[in-house]
């Protein structure tokens, strides 16, 4: 051990500056430039420009108030009863009260329709509907959608939970600026301790997710309203008709409202917390659903964002090849990285490999710590998962990009998606022959 670490390290220090490019081109190229130095440069201007914002979201935040626009808080589910009270009782606690809470119960086999009907009896709900033949998340909100009244449509998953002033910060940018269209909540994870999949799954949600959509809302290129809490101007959603069948429901829905011309914001300081799949294998199933929606809906269902049109915009065009780019090409981009390194430098591969590994455990222990200082909630964790970053290289470099190339054969070559148990069948071929 000894021996190959002496090994290791003289190869490190003879190697200049040309040839170490050479060998580590796809981290330095893609990972280090894109996920670090762009995402930095993004969040200090954010962080700079925040100061001189201050005011103006103060006046938002006093518009909101004065005009007391009433918000119709939906949550459609599937046996979800045995979270409803929780939710409706933590909801009383909110800030912002002027709300209807509407639960959409699609098709439920447990005793979701006893409670939610009780729960309206003694007035924690305000409508309980119920789709009797099951129709999918995307029916269930549009039914809730088709009875709303009011002017803001919340979106909520039954089985998170919400910091006191979520709805109230979820609201507050509508008044900023009127342009916008969908606000995306922070999503953050509920259950970190509960399995080291959880624990990998919470570092990604706090620095990939939650930071990078500070970024992306500030490029203006955010692309997911998540399902877990996202709230939307009614006349958006009353003009697109809803939700279309998912699975990636979310993400096509945030496109459709772009398309519109308005625009998408992400609200660090709207926190929601949610359970995440404590085993791998849940998880894969998870992200498998996820992946191919990049494949249905940016390369089949909305590839006229590449073509100039009436509705052309640079931001969506912009935001559909960053994504593609960096989801897709250079997902493949990575096989060939590694058939390179077979080929043309075998015999240095025993020191590659661990240099690869050591750049990226380096860059995540980087971006943890510097991220922290744009995180809603910078210290309540840490010390927690300093000991778990070192997997994140696994997680994020082999684990995620495995499952990623897995999808997307599935989807590009036999539309998967289509098939997803997620969606009822009958539901998906309705899809399917409508091309959604």
């Amino acid at each position: 051990m000894i021996e190959f670490l002496d090994e290791f390290i003289n190869y490190v220090t003879a190697v200049d500056a040309a040839k170490l490019f050479r060998i580590f081109w796809f981290f330095f190229m893609f990972e280090f430039f894109r996920f670090f130095l762009i995402e930095i440069t993004t969040l200090l201007l954010w962080k700079f420009t925040s100061f001189f914002r201050k005011r103006r979201i103060a006046d938002a935040r006093l518009t909101l108030w004065e005009k007391q626009p009433f918000v119709s808080v939906i949550v459609p589910g599937k046996n979800e009863g045995k979270h409803i009270y929780k939710l409706a009782n933590s909801l009383k606690e909110q800030t912002y009260q002027n709300f209807e809470l509407i639960v959409i119960d699609d098709g439920s086999d447990d005793q979701t329709p006893e409670i939610c009907k009780s729960l309206k009896q003694n007035g924690y709900i305000d409508a309980y509907y119920r789709n009797e033949v099951r129709g999918g998340k995307a029916s269930a909100a549009n039914l809730g959608l088709r009875y709303s009244k009011g002017k803001f449509i919340i979106h909520l998953d039954a089985d998170c939970s919400y910091d006191r002033d979520a709805i109230e910060n979820i609201l507050v940018p509508f008044y900023f600026d009127l342009n916008i269209g969908a606000i995306g909540g922070n999503v953050q994870v509920r259950n970190y301790k509960e399995s080291l999949c959880a624990t990998l799954q919470a570092i990604e949600y706090m620095d990939t997710i939650s930071v990078g959509r500070i970024s992306t809302s500030e490029l203006g290129i955010y692309r997911v309203i998540s399902g877990a809490f996202g709230a939307f101007r009614k006349e958006a959603l009353d003009r697109l008709g809803g939700w279309d069948i998912g699975p990636g429901l979310d993400g096509d829905i945030t496109v459709k409202i772009r398309k519109l011309g308005y625009k998408i914001h992400f609200e660090p300081s709207a926190v929601c917390q949610t359970s995440v799949p404590v085993t791998f294998k849940k998880l894969i199933k998870q992200r498998l659903r996820w992946d191919k929606s990049l494949i249905r809906f940016r390369l089949r269902k909305h590839r006229d964002v590449f073509f100039p049109n009436d509705s052309f915009r640079f931001s969506n065009f912009i935001s559909f090849v960053e994504n593609i780019t960096y989801n897709l090409i250079l997902n493949v981009k990575w096989y060939f990285y590694l058939f390179d390194m077979v080929v043309n430098f075998t015999s240095q591969l025993m020191f590659i490999v661990p240099m690869n590994i050591l750049l990226y455990t380096v860059n995540n222990f980087l971006k943890f710590f510097v991220f922290s200082l744009f995180r809603e909630r910078k210290n309540e964790t840490v010390h927690y998962f300093l000991i778990y970053l070192p997997l994140m290289v696994f997680y994020f470099g082999y684990f995620l990009r495995i499952v990623r190339s897995i999808a997307y054969i599935q989807e590009i070559f036999f539309k998967a998606s289509y098939k997803d148990s997620w969606n009822p069948q009958k539901s998906s071929k309705f899809a399917k022959a409508l091309k959604l």
